[in-house]
């Protein structure tokens, strides 16, 4: 209910500001960085922006859920770990707006059903598309697929570079930060975590 409950007041806020808002918005910060937003190069630059920021921010319109709401009943049984590994993770920080790029590998046990391959890479987007912590998106993810799918267990493992230690601050270039999070089996049998390790750390 919450997920549902969140999706809903972004929706409501989004329609709270226009584009052209939003276009005023970015032609202000390209006259307080010292720019000139009338030269030539920059005329269009707000409206590229904001088409941008579509992209990168369209997880606020989306469900997670409705990706996963097709399953499959006829798995012969198959009840073992299903893995899809180095899912291109590409997200913003909420603290500077920074990029976030990495990979995701997430893990699920089925429990009579199970769900396309592709649908947990959706999942994965939908999240990643919003202002994050990488914490919060890992759990998130997780938390989603369990309840969904009434998965018998879930794992997601994060690895990402954060441009706000790497291109500002610190400036850390190499650094990359990895969060995991379990539920379920994943979570309390550690033969099913370790396997999973085994083998999103296997090439």
């Amino acid at each position: 209910m919450k997920l549902v409950k969140n999706l809903k007041e972004s929706k409501e806020n989004l329609k709270k500001v226009s584009d052209f808002e939003a276009e005023q918005a970015i032609k202000t910060i390209l006259e307080w960085i010292g720019e000139n937003p009338s030269r030539e190069g920059l005329t269009e630059t707000p409206k590229r922006v904001i088409k941008a920021y579509k992209e990168y921010f369209k997880g606020y319109k989306q469900d997670p859920e409705e990706f996963l709401s097709k399953t499959f009943g006829d798995v012969e049984g198959y009840n073992d770990i299903v893995i899809v590994k180095n899912i291109k993770v590409e997200s913003h920080c909420e603290h500077h707006m920074a990029p976030i790029v990495g990979l995701a590998h997430v893990a699920y046990i089925p429990n009579q059903k199970i769900v396309g391959l592709s649908k947990l890479a959706r999942v994965v987007e939908v999240f990643s598309k919003r202002l994050q912590t990488q914490e919060r998106l890992t759990m998130q993810i997780a938390n989603s697929l369990m309840k969904t799918l009434e998965a018998r267990g879930v794992a997601v493992s994060i690895d990402a570079a954060h441009h706000c230690m790497t291109m500002r601050g610190v400036k850390q270039h190499e650094t990359t930060t990895i969060t995991n999070y379990y539920t379920g089996l994943l979570k309390d049998d550690l033969s099913y975590q370790n396997r999973y390790l085994n083998l999103i750390n296997t090439k």
